[in-house]
């Protein structure tokens, strides 16, 4: 009887122990789930003009209304160029987080948009610090280079 007692006691345990692990595991992947989930957002105008810039009330004067630098691709669906930068944008919104906003707008879709920045190649990447004046770049950009602009212009370091 003692022997069969103490088998179930083991039995106990070890399940007990299996149990724990099974839930760290699921733990860890849940959390590593959770650093990669911030992705690009695609800006209509009326978007545009409540995220980043309401530019029909203040025509004369740039003036960010985001709680976080931003930048934003003008880009358009035929650019191969475009399609080549889009998911190294992806890639930076997940090791961004939640430092930086990174838009994305269709210069084919919000043709008023596109004109307004005088966007006439694509992409065209447009830096929004939080203060202070916002910068352009044309044409797609290594990783390496997005990287130091970001930190440079919207994160200052």
């Amino acid at each position: 009887m003692k022997k069969v007692l103490l088998a179930a006691a083991l039995l106990l345990a070890a399940m007990g122990t299996a149990t724990a692990e099974t839930k760290q595991d699921n733990t860890q992947r849940n959390n590593t789930k959770k650093e990669n989930t911030m992705k690009t957002i695609h800006l209509t105008k009326a978007d545009f003009l409540k995220k980043v810039a309401d530019y029909e009330k203040n025509p004369q004067e740039w003036k960010y209304l985001g709680d976080k630098p931003a930048l934003i691709d003008f880009y358009a669906t035929w650019c191969g160029p475009c399609k080549a930068l889009s998911p190294v944008l992806e890639e930076l919104a997940a090791e961004y987080g939640d430092q930086i906003y990174i838009y994305k707008v269709d210069t084919g879709e919000e043709q008023e948009l596109a004109a307004v920045f005088g966007i006439r190649s694509v992409p065209s990447l447009l830096f929004i610090p939080r203060e202070g004046q916002p910068q352009m770049a044309l044409g797609a950009m290594p990783k390496g280079a997005l990287k130091e602009h970001i930190d440079r212009i919207l994160l200052s370091k």
